[in-house]
């Protein structure tokens, strides 16, 4: 959801609010991100902090984007993968998250833990936590995806958990040629590996992405690697 004006802008109408009926600034707040559609400054807040580094992420992604997002657990990169589907929609993208990780139920709440409504959403935002999700399984419920969708998939080591799909390097090699196909970004939430911990880095990086199965990780166009509160987003190879 676009703010009618900037967050900056918003605190200082909220302040002039507040002299001109005496009523508290809180009140205020929670006045000015009703009327932007949020049901409290809280809510408003969040989804401006959580949209920024998103926002800033998908402006440098490009259609054939096949990306790794990886960080250690807790320092949200589930968060970084809803806001990039919140975002792409709020650009006039589609947006689509496949989850074998979480419910439904876990996604709408994320959602709305950055800030995010999941009923004004829904016709625009595809959701998909089946258990059958894999590379082929996403390419055939995307074949039709216009050019420019974003994809996250949560995540890249559960991929080939099932005995019966293909090995993970075939799966991603094939969601590469897919998203080089039809134009479409797709991102891959990875795990950290645990050693990365007692490494003494500032963030992770490909030599710290957890792989109990052989994978070239070249495959990747782009990186997007988090902890510390920083982000750090890489060409591969470059």
């Amino acid at each position: 959801m676009k703010l009618s004006a900037p967050l900056f802008k918003l605190k200082r109408e909220a302040r002039l609010l507040a002299r001109e009926t005496g009523c508290p600034l809180h009140v205020a707040l929670d006045r000015l991100a009703r009327a932007e559609g949020f049901g409290s400054w809280s809510l408003l807040a969040a989804h401006h902090e959580a949209r920024a580094p998103a926002r800033k992420v998908l402006d440098r992604l490009v259609p054939g984007d096949l990306v790794l997002l990886g960080a250690r657990p807790g320092l949200g990169k589930t968060r970084m993968g809803l806001g990039l589907v919140v975002e792409a929609i709020r650009t006039g993208e589609r947006g689509v998250f496949f989850t074998l990780e979480y419910t439904e139920r876990d996604v709408l709440e994320g959602l709305r833990a950055i800030g995010a409504e999941p009923e004004r959403l829904r016709d625009a935002m595809g959701l998909d936590t089946s258990d059958q999700i894999n590379a082929g399984y996403i390419i055939r419920q995307m074949r039709e995806a216009p050019r420019g969708t974003v994809i996250v998939i949560d995540y890249l080591q559960l991929l080939d958990q099932r005995r019966e799909t293909p090995e993970l390097s075939v799966q991603v090699a094939d969601l590469k040629a897919f998203a080089e196909a039809r134009g479409l970004i797709i991102v891959l939430i990875s795990q950290i590996d645990r050693a990365f911990e007692t490494s003494g880095k500032a963030l992770p990086d490909l030599a710290d992405v957890r792989l109990p199965n052989t994978l070239d990780l070249g495959l990747f166009t782009k990186t997007c690697f988090l902890g510390n509160g920083e982000i750090q987003l890489a060409t591969v190879g470059l």
